[in-house]
């Protein structure tokens, strides 16, 4: 009887976490046309979708409101995706969209006991 070689693999452990305050997760509507990392900061439009916070956007999605938990790809369809509601992340870990900044987005999600470190 032949042998086989047991299959290695490498575990990346999370990242995002800074800390022990408890995480909150939800299962959400993702807006059209987004790629989301692990981290992106993101913000819930006027329909009710979330998408990447812009700091220009013409719509509520300006203001950061969550963390995507879990990477997601939509294209010509929603899709549903899951984001941290509270917990401490790492500021280095954050996908910050377009006019936001560490502190920006820092100051917006505190309040809503997500804490960046």
């Amino acid at each position: 009887m032949a042998a086989t070689n047991p299959v290695v693999q490498t575990y990346i452990p999370e990242q995002l976490s800074a800390g022990d305050f408890p995480v909150v997760t939800d299962a959400v509507t993702i807006g059209i046309n987004q790629t989301l990392k692990v981290g992106s900061v993101l913000g819930k439009d006027a329909t009710g979708d979330y998408v990447l916070s812009l700091a220009a956007a013409e719509d509520t999605a300006k203001v950061p409101v969550v963390i995507c938990a879990e990477a997601i790809t939509t294209t010509d369809a929603k899709g549903v995706g899951i984001v941290r509601l509270t917990g401490e992340v790492l500021g280095s870990q954050l996908q910050i969209g377009t006019g936001h900044t560490l502190e920006s987005v820092k100051a917006a999600l505190r309040p809503l006991s997500i804490f960046v470190r």
